[in-house]
């Protein structure tokens, strides 16, 4: 220790009387660093305890870390009064009109893809069905070769199907397929009734909503599509069953009792017999399509009995089991029912699209208050 000691009070004197005069908090942390920072005064004075004598730290060392706590408060107590003041003065300044209406909330909207979704699961819901769900990569057995898809279908073409690359990674560097099959964007829900049906004992009823990817874009096709599939297995099924359910699903959707179908026979891999469905509809004065009579006819449904081939290739006995199977497309059913005209308009992102057509998140479907409510 130096002979010349520090005056301990001059000096606090001398910081208090900085510290009282700060002009803001920028004066005060000058005054702070001036202090204690790493070269300031009062931390010079703590650094020479190390050179004193164990009688001289034992007298100096109380008044110097003495020294450090009251100018520490000191410090502290202007912060807070001059961060009250910026606070006071925000507030003086800061005038709000309360008569002023208040902006009207940002609110998000159902989009028309989901709120059909929700509409058709709480029909099928009603009607014993439950809802199923699978991949949307799927290998070629699932989505042609168990459904009776023959090599040589159409459907299989790449002018249709979105297949992935010989060997393509997937799924945090895994093979596509360990034993090599063919990988692809499903085209249809259908896989998931073959997943359904070789995971499950009978009876079962499932519907399968999703998205599915074909090759085909104009107004009324996308690349990318949602579709929702039914499948019922059990035994003693007939067409009479298809007929009443996808009646009495229909009468549900859009909400009218003089929904009147029409079936076509047609072919699908998977069922057999099969029928396209049409639904009547008429044209008003404004021109516009009104479902309801049987003035006109448009296709809204594939369906059949499910073939006896796909049966067997789930590992059940179509003697002792039998089931109908049908499909539509949501985005479709949108448009119909709620009146949109182009198909590319759901994807487009367009927020004034979307404010037109969307729905509010309190419009829950539900049958007793209306599915379309």
């Amino acid at each position: 220790m130096t002979e010349d000691k520090p005056d301990i009070p001059q000096l606090k004197e001398d910081l208090c009387a900085a510290i009282d005069v700060a002009a803001g908090l920028e004066g005060l942390e000058a005054v702070r660093v001036h202090a204690l920072g790493k070269n300031g005064v009062v931390t010079q004075l703590l650094k020479t305890l190390g050179g004193m004598s164990p009688e001289e730290r034992q007298t100096e060392a109380p008044k110097i870390q003495g020294l450090r706590h009251d100018i520490s408060a000191a410090l502290d107590e202007k912060r807070a009064a001059l961060e009250e003041a910026v606070l006071q003065e925000r507030l003086a300044s800061e005038v709000q009109d309360m008569s002023l209406p208040p902006p009207e909330p940002l609110m998000g909207s159902i989009h028309p893809v989901s709120q059909v979704m929700d509409e058709l699961a709480e029909i099928f819901a009603d009607l014993g069905f439950a809802v199923a769900t699978g991949p949307e990569i799927e290998d070629d057995w699932h989505n042609f070769t168990a459904l009776n898809i023959p090599e040589s279908h159409p459907a299989r073409a790449m002018h249709d199907t979105f297949y992935f690359p010989s060997g393509q990674q997937l799924h945090s560097g895994s093979p596509a397929n360990g034993d090599g099959a063919p990988m692809l964007l499903r085209t249809h829900t259908s896989p998931v009734q073959i997943r359904t049906m070789t995971s499950q004992e009978p009876p079962i009823r499932i519907i399968a909503p999703g998205r599915t990817y074909r090759s085909d874009s104009d107004a009324t096709h996308t690349p990318m599509f949602h579709q929702i599939e039914g499948l019922v297995i059990d035994r003693d099924i007939t067409m009479g069953h298809l007929k009443w359910t996808l009646e009495t699903f229909l009468k549900a959707f859009f909400e009218r009792d003089d929904v009147v179908l029409r079936f076509r026979p047609s072919y699908f891999p998977f069922t057999e017999p099969s029928a396209e469905v049409d639904v009547g509809y008429s044209i008003d004065d404004k021109g516009r399509q009104v479902i309801g009579g049987a003035d006109h006819w448009m296709e809204v449904l594939g369906s059949g009995m499910v073939n006896r081939r796909v049966i067997a290739a789930c590992d059940l006995d179509p003697d002792t089991w039998q089931g109908f199977a049908f499909g539509t497309g949501v985005d479709r059913l949108a448009m119909l029912k709620y009146g949109m005209d182009d198909l590319r308009a759901f994807f487009d992102g367009d927020l004034r699209w979307l404010r037109h057509y969307g729905f509010s998140a309190l419009d829950v479907p539900t049958l007793s208050a209306g599915v379309g409510a």
